[in-house]
């Protein structure tokens, strides 16, 4: 006779497990205000292009560098019931993928200050680039406390378990906390900590009672 697939008990499991970042994102820019759009245009577009030269200059993969944001704005005084156009602001920001954790203040003072005074840094955050042998380990670690907690309820209710009817997975790879960055003085670079970053799996596992 074939078991009823709802004759049974479903549980959640969840494995989290730590590692160390090896890749640094960081979003990095230029933003420029001129008296028109054209004077504010070009010249975003030379400091961009030092920044960018200099990322690639350093090892950075162009594949790894990616514009996120292009805008060109008007900017206005408002004061005394007035609109007066101060000029055009042009914002280029591109996001860029840097694998070499040890070197990346380096990269990152060195970018800055070929973009001049119109450089902007949006944000800095870590990453692990492969982590498969933590998902893996993490799943394990799911798996087991699915096991367990079946195992305890069914012992609860007098009943063995059977066979696995159905598993669920879902992998969460949270975001390392965002690290502030100190500026550059004269003898040192750029220091960055990255701190650790978390991989976690949960699972839904569905039994069969034997029986």
């Amino acid at each position: 006779m074939a078991e009823n697939p709802k004759s049974g008990i479903s549980v959640s499991g969840t494995g989290e497990i730590t590692g160390t970042p090896d890749t640094v994102t960081i979003n990095l820019g230029v933003s420029v205000r001129r008296n028109t759009v054209q004077q504010a245009t070009s010249d975003a577009a030379d400091a961009a292009a030092n920044l960018i030269d200099s990322l690639t200059a350093n090892g950075i993969d162009p594949d790894s560098i990616t514009t996120t944001r292009y805008s060109i704005n008007p900017e206005y005084d408002h004061r005394h019931d007035a609109q007066i156009l101060l000029g055009y602001r042009v914002d280029n920001t591109v996001r860029a993928r840097i694998k070499d954790i040890a070197e990346s203040g380096n990269v990152i003072d060195q970018a800055t200050t070929a973009s001049g005074d119109a450089v902007r840094v949006d944000g800095i955050s870590f990453s692990i680039e492969d982590d498969a042998s933590l998902v893996s380990a993490a799943r394990e670690a799911a798996w087991n406390d699915a096991r367990a907690k079946a195992e305890q309820l069914a012992g609860l209710a007098g009943r063995k378990l059977g066979p696995v009817i159905s598993i669920s997975e879902t992998v969460g790879r949270p975001p390392a906390p965002m690290q502030m960055a100190r500026l550059q003085t004269a003898d040192s670079a750029t220091p960055l900590q990255p701190g650790s970053a978390a991989v976690s799996v949960s699972l839904q596992v569905d039994f069969s009672f034997q029986g």
